[in-house]
């Protein structure tokens, strides 16, 4: 499938759904779903600079995810941890630039090392920035923003970098749920103010280069206009 030619980089978000459905269809456990989910992400990360992406953001642990069985959050921190480890390197290599938001003060101190060691070592990536949201709350990334403020008169700029400990990474252009769940589950909500919403069907263990291309391209022909008018071509 081709895709559509873009003239600048894209902010895609992604809320990676199914992992744990994926598994229960095959009779298998859910740590199984959330392993062939990792692969997806490998799979997403390789095809995202091809598809014009720049920034690529993916939700993999929410706050609220903490209140699922203790035995499925352990293996989740120990399958992020070897994920690092492991793909590190890869993203070194690829000028892939690694950064987490989210709270890391609530995760075990290995993941965070990891975390830690990953940030440094592809801080100078310029091929795509990929951020991953763990222990992430947009509704609390905002109120701790807002408990920052000394300046009345701040800008809708200056509020979005006190959103997270990094610069501020451009607003999202295109956010997707996989799974067929269509919620945004408190993720980016003020960066996505005017991104387009993209919901399919399929698990996220399946998704691909199929499913992303088809993704930006729906994107590409969608007409956003920011709230303005058009004028009509002359003539």
């Amino acid at each position: 499938m081709n895709i559509i030619p873009h003239n600048s980089g894209l902010h895609v978000a992604i809320i990676m759904d199914g992992n744990g459905r994926w598994a229960t269809m095959r009779g298998l456990p859910r740590t199984t779903g959330h392993r062939a989910g990792a692969e997806a992400v490998r799979r997403t990360i390789e095809a995202a600079p091809n598809c014009g992406i720049s920034t690529l953001t993916l939700f993999a642990f929410s706050a609220d995810n903490w209140q699922r069985p203790q035995s499925e959050v352990s293996a989740l921190m120990k399958l992020f941890r070897m994920y690092l480890l492991k793909e590190t390197r890869n993203c070194l290599n690829n000028g892939i630039r690694f950064s987490v938001i989210g709270r890391k003060d609530r995760l075990p101190g290995a993941v965070r090392m990891a975390i830690d060691a990953a940030e440094t070592f592809t801080r100078n990536g310029d091929k795509l920035h990929l951020r991953v949201a763990v222990d992430y709350s947009s509704r609390e990334a905002i109120l701790n923003a807002a408990r920052k403020l000394q300046n009345k008169n701040i800008s809708r700029e200056n509020f979005a970098s006190l959103l997270t400990e990094e610069a501020a990474a451009p607003d999202v252009d295109l956010l997707i749920r996989t799974s067929g769940e269509q919620r945004l589950s408190d993720f980016l909500l003020w960066e996505s103010a005017y991104a387009e919403l993209y919901f399919t069907k399929v698990l996220w263990p399946d998704f691909g280069l199929q499913d992303l291309t088809t993704a930006v391209n729906e994107f590409h022909a969608r007409d956003r206009r920011f709230g303005c008018i058009r004028e009509a071509a002359a003539g």
